[in-house]
């Protein structure tokens, strides 16, 4: 989603020792992001650049499955990880090195993204797919949506998150919070039902699927967002990631778990009492609730348990995975190119939609590294991603 999660090993060694898990996870989140991407193309709600849904339940069910699950946890990972690391990058650097820094490695992407990539991507699905047989200059000559972020949105909305944190640094002289004891199993549930209640709230006015334009924001996912934004600036002052228990991340993983399993509820309260899945989504519904209450529980469990297993049991490295997580910020950039690609390749092909998931998603994960490893190869290029 996503990523200059900024990741630098100076700022690893600052804030502590031997966290190589961290960049394990990196991976994992972005190989979720390309295979997330995949299933909204072939049937999973969302909006992408070129979609052909599958009508299959057999294949809708656990596409929709897999995305909600993905949305619970993932976006909001990544927020907490980036800002685990900015006091320490802050602190290193100084405020206008580390702005002028942020402004390069986030502001950069975000306009080759808006200005030339986006265009490129929606003129690909306009000429393969809808038959608009234009020149590329043509095309550019019509084309009126020149802010728009795409998956960028994240970096977006990180960079105006990093930034709301330096000024309070400037203006109130903010000084890391520390001295809070690392949450239990108790207080981490009880915290993700209050975000809960909140993201309710937030969506009876801006439902799941309510976007601002031209930045891409999904308002009703910002509850989450700004307080594992905030959560990563205490985990950093306060070394959790080193203190929190195994034991409560077994916990967590077993609530998340019970959870899981619970999804299908979901499905039976539409059926039975035959409403629109848009209840789901926001509005004075008691669905909306039971929803945003499911989504934070389980979200917050999967990250508590995540972290701690990932501190456990898959605390060393590699050159390989070393070199998946150099290129993870180029896959989150350039993924959108080959799915796309991928996809219009095989658009022709009589085999239903859900068939082509399982050959575009696999591709997509090891065309999308393989892209971005080429690009943070070349000179300048890799001083920014």
């Amino acid at each position: 989603m996503y990523i200059n999660i900024q990741f630098q090993s100076d700022c690893m060694t600052a804030v502590t020792n031997k966290i190589y898990y961290i960049n394990r996870l990196k991976v994992l989140l972005t190989i979720l992001v390309v295979m997330h991407h995949a299933c909204v193309t072939y049937g999973a709600p969302g909006g992408w650049y070129y979609s052909e849904k599958t009508a299959l339940m057999s294949a809708l069910i656990p596409m929709t499955l897999f995305v909600s699950l993905n949305q619970a946890y993932f976006m909001g990972f990544f927020f907490f990880l980036s800002a685990f690391f900015i006091p320490a990058s802050f602190q290193k650097k100084g405020t206008g090195v580390f702005v002028r820094d942020r402004l390069k490695r986030l502001g950069i992407p975000l306009v080759f993204y808006s200005f030339l990539f986006s265009p490129l991507l929606s003129y690909l699905v306009n000429y393969f797919a809808k038959g608009h047989t234009v020149s590329y200059l043509q095309y550019l000559a019509g084309f009126d949506h020149w802010i728009d972020f795409g998956v960028l949105w994240f970096v977006a909305a990180l960079l105006l998150f990093t930034l709301f944190y330096v000024l309070i640094r400037i203006w109130i002289k903010y000084v890391p919070i520390t001295g809070i004891r690392v949450p239990g199993p108790g207080r981490i549930f009880l915290f993700a039902i209050g975000i809960g209640i909140i993201s309710f709230i937030v969506r009876i006015y801006f439902p799941v699927g309510w976007v601002l334009h031209p930045l891409g924001f999904q308002i009703g996912h910002f509850t989450q967002y700004i307080a594992l934004f905030i959560l990563g600036l205490v985990a950093a002052g306060n070394n959790w990631l080193k203190l929190l228990p195994l034991k409560t991340g077994k916990r967590m993983a077993l609530i998340a778990i019970l959870l899981f399993l619970f999804f299908p509820v979901f499905y039976i309260i539409r059926v039975k009492m035959n409403i629109p899945i848009s209840w789901y989504s926001g509005g004075y519904h008691w669905q909306s609730l039971l929803y945003a209450e499911w989504e934070q529980s389980i979200g917050f469990s999967i990250i508590t348990a995540l972290v701690c297993f990932g501190r456990e049991y898959l605390n060393h490295t590699t050159v390989f995975i070393n070199h998946l997580s150099r290129a993870a910020f180029a896959v989150y950039i350039f993924h959108p190119l080959v799915l796309v690609s991928f996809s219009l390749l095989l658009r022709n092909y009589c085999i239903d939609p859900s068939v082509k998931l399982l050959i575009v998603a696999p591709a997509g994960v090891v065309g999308s590294f393989l892209l971005a490893s080429f690009i943070v190869r070349i000179p300048v290029i890799n001083k920014i991603i």
